[in-house]
């Protein structure tokens, strides 16, 4: 409690304040001016002219003067949805994070917005050996790393000790791979990088030098990798996150805070202003970054705001340039003439689906697993609940990723029929020894915090009640605690025998689905398939496994996409590992003053999009 004299000073000095405040208008300023007068005296009969200056205060008004307006910032305002729980490239596994590391890290290639192909952008072209197993990158040697300072605003370009703008090089691009790869770095996303000659055992700790692994920089601006197997798709994989570089010594200075605003080091289109944790972030364009030119949208402000419809209702009062609709907004969006002309659905490359936790009871059987996948009717659930266009999915990759083999109808077909997929969930579930439900416990249906994850949650959770008898208790948990609760190390007891996720290709082959994320030894596996111990330290590789490493290898393409036909058939008939759910399609809605792209691949390209900003601000103000 305040003392009671500093309480009587305290309110003098607010009192004193509010009328300073009240007061605040022009007060006359008095104006001195000088004259000469001239005056006749006498003195001894004489006439003595005599000069005095005399000086008058004149009281003027002084007329207020107007301050230059100040030019705002072409502002792009996004909603990031959720904290991104990383920037460091090294370390994000989420689109969210990914988000973020596009616009201020730059990768070796790129993907065209509108054809999806690698393009350059740190590499200006590369090359490969005969076999494929070699990949020479040539970089370019005009991209600074440059920091910048919140406090005044400034973005400089890092030197060195002579002075020297420090370029990124391809020194920095082999640290960085080998750093992803490095145990001691933590990186969820390193198994990416096990098609590099040595990544795997590096990163498993079976080999210690990070020299055996099959990265080089053969000079400044030049790097080589050396792959264990052949991959024409490696291009794709030089665009990730994981491997761009990052600049060493911020990391070694600050540790894990090297992240922050005011200590974080970039190279890319925007740099990092501002990060209200858990609130927003505040990108800023980099005026040193060698395209900078091209670049129209000098700020992007980002909120983080997961309810979908306070997103939507800043939307609809020109807060937000684009959104995400709420799904129960959809059907309202169609009608409205305005709205619906700014509605935007086109096919995407991601698959929404449920993880079983393979190894935690009762979900360790895969009748029961093949039972709850077969009781989604699917169909009602994009017709009814999502209401975007969304295509039922009966395997993992969808149209437009290579060995895709989506919506086949002779792999499992009782997913997209859904009275065939209802009785045949009851006889699967009976079979398991849980007739109508009888004795099957209480599972746990876990989803990261979202109104539209819990819309999904609900209609399938009553499916599998109403279906099976079975009862189910829904959980949901932030973004970044949920990402670390369904990682393949948290105790088996505390794992939801349920959960969803999405993926969206990294790159256009189905090395990156069924193989980087399901494969037992050198995927994700977050659905513990296969698993020797309860946090799957270890795993016994099945047939599945076997297909996936093998189709990776081979150059033959029609092979390759049989065998991965074969991967996706097992993964949702015999082990119904995992229940594909459905294939995303892209829904935004977006202000008529915004010209954007749609990228599938990576982040979406901030620094390509323009805004009508006359229109944005005649609408806004």
């Amino acid at each position: 409690m305040l003392n009671k004299k500093w309480s009587i000073a305290l309110a003098v000095v607010v009192i004193g304040s509010v009328l300073l405040s009240a007061c605040a208008q022009p007060t006359p300023t008095p104006e001195v001016i000088e004259k000469e007068v001239t005056k006749i005296v006498e003195k001894e009969g004489e006439e003595v002219v005599v000069t005095e200056v005399v000086t008058e205060v004149v009281e003027v008004t002084a007329e207020p003067t107007e301050a230059p307006e100040e030019e705002q910032p072409i502002t792009l305002n996004w909603n990031l949805a959720t904290e991104p729980p990383q920037v460091d490239p090294a370390l994000s596994t989420d689109t969210t994070s990914v988000q973020v590391d596009e616009m201020l890290f730059l990768g070796l290639t790129d993907f065209d917005d509108e054809t999806g192909e690698v393009i350059p952008e740190l590499a200006t072209d590369w090359s490969s050996n005969e076999e494929g197993t070699v990949w020479t990158f040539n970089m370019r040697d005009d991209v600074p790393w440059v920091r910048h300072d919140p406090a005044t605003g400034e973005t400089e370009v890092i030197t060195d000790e002579d002075g020297n703008p420090v370029m990124v090089n391809a020194h920095q691009v082999e640290n960085a791979v080998k750093r992803t790869l490095n145990p001691e770095t933590g990186s969820d996303y390193a198994y990416v990088l096990y098609i590099i000659e040595g990544g795997r055992a590096f990163n498993t700790g079976e080999e210690t030098d990070p020299d055996t692994v099959g990265v080089e920089a053969i000079d400044d601006y030049t790097v080589e990798f050396t792959l264990r197997q052949p991959a024409g798709y490696f291009p794709g994989i030089a665009s990730m996150w994981v491997a761009r570089p990052v600049y060493q010594p911020v990391i070694d200075e600050w540790g894990a805070r090297w992240i922050e605003p005011g200590f974080i080091v970039t190279n890319g289109p925007y740099v990092m202003d501002e990060w209200q944790h858990q609130d927003s972030m505040v990108l800023v364009k980099n005026p040193h970054y060698y395209d900078a030119d091209t670049v129209q949208i000098e700020r992007v402000e980002a909120v983080m705001i997961t309810e979908a419809s306070t997103a939507m209702a800043l939307y609809e009062n020109n807060e937000l340039d684009s959104v995400g609709p709420p799904l129960e907004e959809m059907d309202r969006i169609r009608e409205d003439p305005e709205l619906s002309e700014q509605l935007h659905i086109a096919p995407d490359l991601c698959t929404y689906y449920y993880g079983f936790t393979n190894n935690k009871p009762p979900f360790d059987d895969p009748l029961v697993r093949k039972a709850f996948s077969a009781a989604i009717d699917r169909q009602s659930l994009v017709e009814n609940v999502t209401k975007g266009g969304q295509l039922p999915a009966n395997t993992f990759a969808p149209e437009g990723i290579f060995g895709n083999a989506a919506q086949d109808p002779d792999i499992a077909p009782w997913l997209l029929n859904p009275e065939e997929g209802q009785e045949m969930a009851q006889e699967w579930l009976a079979e398991a020894g849980y007739p109508d439900g009888e004795g099957f416990p209480t599972i746990t249906l876990m989803h990261n915090t979202s109104e539209g994850h819990r819309a999904i949650a609900e209609a399938i959770g009553s499916m599998w009640s109403s279906t099976l008898g079975v009862d189910i208790e829904i959980q949901n948990q932030e973004w970044g605690v949920y990402l670390d609760t369904i990682e393949k190390s948290t105790p088996l007891a505390e794992m939801p025998h349920v959960w969803r996720l999405g993926w969206c290709a990294d790159y256009a082959d189905q090395n990156n689905w069924v193989h980087e994320v399901f494969n037992c030894e050198e995927g994700a596996n977050r659905l513990r398939r296969n698993c020797v111990d309860e946090t799957c330290s270890a795993c016994e590789p099945s047939e599945f496994d076997q297909i996936t490493e093998e189709a990776g290898k081979l150059t033959d393409q029609s092979q390759r996409e049989e065998l991965y036909y074969q991967a996706e058939k097992i993964l949702s008939e015999e082990e119904a590992a995992y229940a594909p759910i459905y294939y995303y399609t892209i829904v935004r809605l977006n202000k008529p003053w915004l010209n954007r792209t749609y990228q599938a691949l990576g982040g979406e390209h901030w620094d390509k999009w323009t805004i009508d900003w006359e229109a944005k601000l005649e609408a806004t103000q």
